[in-house]
């Protein structure tokens, strides 16, 4: 197919769109969401957030060295959008979205109570890199709705409607169109299948 080539810019899409929480000892909570997040190692759990330093956020975070990543569901996609467009420094977001702080095990800030799952975490490291400065951080504990697990205790995300973003939209995810390894599993079925081809049967003896 044809292409237009573009300059560089950021068009890695979906992302996730999630709201971030963070506290200052004696000041009110506040959630930022943000979009330039993600997993960089898996032993040690580490994730990242990268931040404009020009953020409210950015300041409470670099001073406290914890926040809390919530996912974002299609319930909570208006709330996202408020909490990414207004500064903590004007307004009580929990108070205008009508989200519920809720208290985490392992950092002092809280998670938001209707969020699926808060990732707590700790921060490394800051890489300062341009317009925004990388939060490096380790996650020290997972909090998980309980009604989200089935009756084998397995986590079923796909239940609450997750929602991405893309390119100035939000959307909600949840079609399964395949499980991790599927097209390993469907090639292998499909040579065990074409190994017998061909083969006349035996006759029962």
């Amino acid at each position: 197919m044809p292409k237009q080539y573009w300059k560089p810019g950021n068009m890695l899409y979906p992302v996730p769109a999630v709201m971030v929480s963070c506290q200052r000892t004696g000041e009110k909570p506040n959630i930022i969401t943000i979009a330039w997040t993600g997993t960089v190692c898996t032993e040690p759990p580490m994730v990242y957030i990268s931040l404009r330093k020009t953020r409210y956020s950015h300041a409470v975070i670099q001073e406290t060295g914890e926040f809390v990543i919530n996912l974002t569901t299609k319930q909570l996609v208006r709330a996202a959008d408020f909490c990414g467009v207004r500064s903590g420094r004007d307004v009580d977001k929990f108070a205008e979205t009508g989200l519920t702080p809720c208290s985490s095990m392992a950092v002092s800030c809280p998670g938001i109570a209707q969020s699926p799952v808060n990732i707590e975490c700790r921060v490394e490291s800051i890489q300062k890199l341009g317009s925004h400065d990388m939060f490096l951080a380790r996650v020290v504990n997972v909090g998980v709705d309980e009604s989200l697990l089935d009756e084998k205790g397995s986590l079923q995300l796909g239940r609450c409607g997750l929602a991405a973003y893309s390119h100035g939209g939000y959307f909600e995810t949840g079609k399964l169109l395949g499980t991790f390894g599927y097209s390993v599993r469907k090639k292998a079925a499909g040579k065990s299948r074409n190994k017998h081809a061909g083969k006349k049967k035996q006759p029962c003896r």
